[in-house]
């Protein structure tokens, strides 16, 4: 998959793949962690920045704080509250490892103040004395570039005409539902319930499987298709009434193009979403699920959340002062 991203997205291949596969948690975690140490001792880089909450982010930052290497967490301060979650314990760790901290949001900056690390910007900073800066999401920078493209692209073959119609996009993926039967079950039956509106669901084939495995089938009017590229998921999101899902950046790329979305989570790192309105929380209960399909499309306040598109030009400039200073 990542091969189909690089080309499409027009990102220059990595000059270093650690050739690291799927696996449990902690060989996938101690396999990068090892490996990146190996990277970082022969590149010797002047900080090593780490993105987001997944186990190379957790990776990255340990390694380079054990080489006394300034950690850049972009896309700190979040938290869904739930330890059980990888996730957060991967961006706790991160976050108490940076010397720099990138926040999308004032929740996140509140979030880390909370929990002991001020909003501040040392001249110097370290990893005792960290920078805490507003940044904005560099996801809303990607939507807003990326979108001009996608409107020149072809529609994709495969799933033009399940589009043609008004629909609404459902992605089903996330460990929490689809590894808990009881869950998985409740989910299904709501979106076969709900036939108002058919649905379009790009489906992994591991959620597939286990779906096979539990005895589920999804009604005619959910449409399942192969798992798309970027391109094909921004279409997806720009001609869809309305999102359900269990994905973290699908809540805000629905926001981005003004569709509310319902999420098949208990809780979300994006509680903005939910302050304004753009987003329901509603678990894996058959019967909330139901209920918030009824009530779409439900709009939220007219607000600006993640910045102004600029992120990533703003954090580009904040690491060449702070680290030129360094110098």
């Amino acid at each position: 998959m990542s091969a189909v991203f690089f080309r499409e997205m027009e990102i220059p291949e990595p000059d270093i793949n650690l050739q690291i596969g799927s696996g449990t948690h902690g060989a996938m975690t101690g396999a990068m962690l090892m490996q990146l140490e190996r990277v970082m001792m022969e590149q010797k880089p002047d900080a090593v920045l780490v993105y987001g909450d997944t186990n190379s982010t957790l990776a990255g930052a340990l390694a380079a704080s054990k080489l006394h290497i300034p950690v850049v967490h972009v896309e700190a301060g979040l938290r869904s509250f739930m330890m059980a979650m990888p996730e957060e314990q991967n961006r706790i760790i991160a976050d108490r490892l940076s010397t720099v901290l990138f926040c999308p949001t004032k929740t996140a900056i509140g979030n880390l103040t909370h929990k002991g690390i001020p909003f501040a910007q040392p001249v110097l900073p370290n990893a005792d004395e960290k920078a805490v800066l507003l940044s904005g999401d560099v996801m809303l920078d990607a939507s807003l570039y990326y979108r001009q493209k996608q409107k020149a692209m072809l529609l994709n073959s495969s799933f033009a005409h399940l589009i043609e119609r008004p629909f609404y996009l459902a992605t089903l993926h996330r460990a929490e539902n689809t590894d808990d039967p009881a869950r998985l079950a409740a989910i299904v039956k709501a979106l076969n319930k709900f036939d108002t509106l058919p649905a379009v669901l790009p489906l992994h084939p591991r959620t597939r499987k286990i779906i096979s495995q539990e005895g589920l089938e999804f009604a005619a009017h959910i449409h399942i298709i192969d798992p798309v590229g970027y391109f094909d998921m921004l279409t997806l999101e720009d001609r869809c009434q309305f999102v359900v899902t269990d994905s973290g950046g699908v809540q805000k790329e629905a926001y981005f193009f003004g569709k509310p979305c319902i999420t098949l989570r208990d809780s979300t790192e994006w509680v903005e979403l939910v302050q304004h309105g753009w987003n329901m929380l509603v678990g894996a209960n058959t019967e909330k699920i139901l209920a918030a399909l009824q009530s779409m499309p439900r709009y939220g306040e007219s607000v600006q959340l993640y910045g102004d598109g600029h992120a990533s030009e703003f954090i580009v400039k904040t690491l060449l002062n702070i680290f030129s200073e360094e110098g």
